[in-house]
């Protein structure tokens, strides 16, 4: 009974150290996941130029464009590396989601930032649609990891540095 015991204290603690490790990894590699950054292939004005025909031939619309820079000087804040973000909808696909998942409106519409490094570089980040979207399974799973990941693909398909 005691070498019974052991064994099954033994298997508590290897799958407690487990669980453990797995939260430990997701934790660590979660924001490199859901979030990516790219170098662009142009300057930080030309890449927003480019990606806003990108946009519009892609069928979607650019909704709003917030100039972070000009907003936090209205502020008194002033900040030296530009900082741009392009809001983009797809209204067919919002309409989608919307009809079936209300509460992902949190994550809408689709942005791009474009921001200027410390090197005068531009970059753009965004949110990973693809794994966003299959997370959360269902229709969102379909049109936001399916056909909005994949147009993001296509969009920025030659406007980033590989």
């Amino acid at each position: 009974m005691k070498v019974r015991s052991n064994i099954l204290i033994a298997a508590g603690i290897g799958v407690l150290i487990g669980v453990l490790a797995t939260v430990l990894v997701l934790f660590v590699a979660m924001p490199s996941m859901m979030i990516k950054t790219y170098e662009t292939s142009y300057s930080y004005d030309e890449t927003i130029e480019r990606l806003q025909e990108r946009i519009d031939n892609a069928g979607w619309v650019v909704s709003g464009i917030s100039r972070l820079n000009d907003s936090l000087s209205k502020h008194g804040v002033d900040l030296k590396p530009r900082v741009t973000l392009l809001s983009l909808c797809h209204p067919e696909y919002a309409k989608s989601v919307l009809a079936t998942d209300r509460y992902i409106s949190v994550m809408m519409p689709c942005k791009f930032s474009i921001w200027e490094g410390d090197d005068g570089k531009a970059y753009l980040t965004k949110m990973n649609m693809g794994l966003m979207g299959k997370l959360f399974g269902g229709n969102i799973a379909e049109v936001m990891g399916g056909r909005v990941a994949v147009d993001e693909e296509q969009i920025l398909e030659g406007l980033l540095k590989k």
